[in-house]
């Protein structure tokens, strides 16, 4: 394979104008729905994994973080069905993009970090400034905690990039030495072979998995804040 190693993770473009605002807003159009009084098998399927997450990721929350549940369960759909479309031959994945996940991160960390101010300004200073700490390291303490908050988007971000981008590159290595093989030895083919596509199962799996940690991540702060 000729292809760049990177060449996936370059933002597509078509007639010069930038195609990742369409790849972005293709994944809901793949979300069935039903016009009809009885659900076929796959709408019924859907509606129950929605309840289920929903009500996995709501359980903890008060009232006013119960309203939060509409944007989370669409946030976990949007990234699961970004994630798994990437893994398609030929196709761009939005969230190798370090910039896009803090897109999502930041405006959501800062919503759940300003209601936690409106709304319990005490327990969110108290976070600062764990009870019984000594006088001396009020002010260390004062820092590492404000640094710590401030860098949650930031985490947030970067763990969903580097997962799906190692997984992305790491397919392609072994894809790329697939091919290779294949003109010298066929049984080492047929073994690197199954390695890929246990990795592929793998990376689906990931995809989901931190689709949900992202989403989970998010309630928790929100949690946190309410």
């Amino acid at each position: 394979m000729n292809e760049s190693l990177f060449a996936s993770f370059i933002a597509p473009t078509i007639l010069g104008l930038p195609a990742a605002v369409l790849i972005i807003l293709f994944p809901p159009l793949l979300i069935p729905t039903s016009k009809y009084l009885i659900n076929n098998r796959l709408i019924t399927t859907q509606q129950w994994l929605i309840k289920l997450t929903s009500k996995q990721m709501m359980t903890m929350h008060n009232t006013k973080g119960r309203t939060w549940s509409l944007m989370l369960v669409s946030l976990i759909i949007f990234i699961a069905t970004t994630n798994l479309l990437g893994l398609l031959p030929h196709s761009f994945t939005p969230t190798t993009q370090l910039s896009m996940n803090l897109a999502m991160a930041i405006p959501l960390w800062a919503g759940a970090v300003i209601m936690g101010f409106r709304s319990k300004i005490k327990n969110a200073l108290a976070h600062f400034l764990p009870q019984g700490t000594p006088t001396p390291l009020i002010p260390m303490l004062v820092i590492i905690e404000t640094i710590s908050l401030l860098i949650q988007p930031m985490a947030l971000a970067v763990r969903l990039t580097a997962n799906i981008t190692a997984g992305h590159l790491l397919m392609h290595l072994i894809g790329s030495a697939t091919l290779a093989m294949s003109t010298i030895n066929l049984p080492s083919t047929l073994i690197i072979f199954t390695i890929l596509i246990l990795l592929t199962i793998l990376e689906i799996a990931v995809a989901l998995i931190q689709a949900y940690v992202f989403t989970l991540l998010v309630s928790l702060y929100l949690h946190d804040n309410t």
